[in-house]
């Protein structure tokens, strides 16, 4: 009986699919399928419909308003969530991995090189007239003393740091 009521509605369906489907902002299949699983749930439930024809043309008017409700609803993203690279969990353990390396180069860094760094680096965002007064040391010299540091940090750094990967 069902395989028989679903070869006779087939070519119904489809058709009655086809013509909703664009208004409804769906996909002809995704309605069909829809209205497969309501005609299934009847039949476990109440048995088949008196008047099969009309009950698949209801159905599939049913399904393709529910589909311009949630179409309605939903809004898109304006960028993939998962194509952010701040929320790439290879991203952070790399960029995770590269602060480190960069905080054990500069804890090895010569004289009072470790503190000018640490300063530079500071999330409070330091002056240099605050770095000066913190250090001990006059804010002219600041520049000259920022640069030989940076200069030790590159070459510390420098058998450390791989090529980066051209991707594409």
């Amino acid at each position: 009986m069902t395989h028989e009521l679903v070869t006779t509605l087939r070519p119904l369906l489809t058709a009655e699919a086809s013509a909703e489907a664009y208004a409804a902002g769906s996909e002809p299949g995704d309605l069909e399928q829809a209205v497969w699983l309501r005609l299934l749930e009847r039949l476990e439930t109440t048995g088949p419909p008196l008047d099969p024809q009309g009950w698949l043309r209801k159905a599939v008017r049913a399904e393709a308003r529910r589909s311009r409700r949630t179409t309605r609803l939903e809004l898109p993203y304006g960028t993939e969530p998962a194509d952010d690279p701040r929320s790439d969990p290879e991203q952070l353990v790399l960029a995770a991995a590269r602060y480190r390396a960069l905080r054990d180069a500069v804890r090895r860094l010569p004289g009072r090189c470790p503190r000018l760094i640490e300063a530079l680096l500071s999330p409070r965002d330091l002056t240099y007239r605050e770095i000066a007064g913190e250090l001990g040391i006059s804010q002219g010299s600041l520049g000259p003393e920022r640069s030989r540091c940076l200069g030790c940090l590159r070459r510390l750094l420098a058998p450390e740091v791989a090529a980066r990967e051209v991707r594409g």
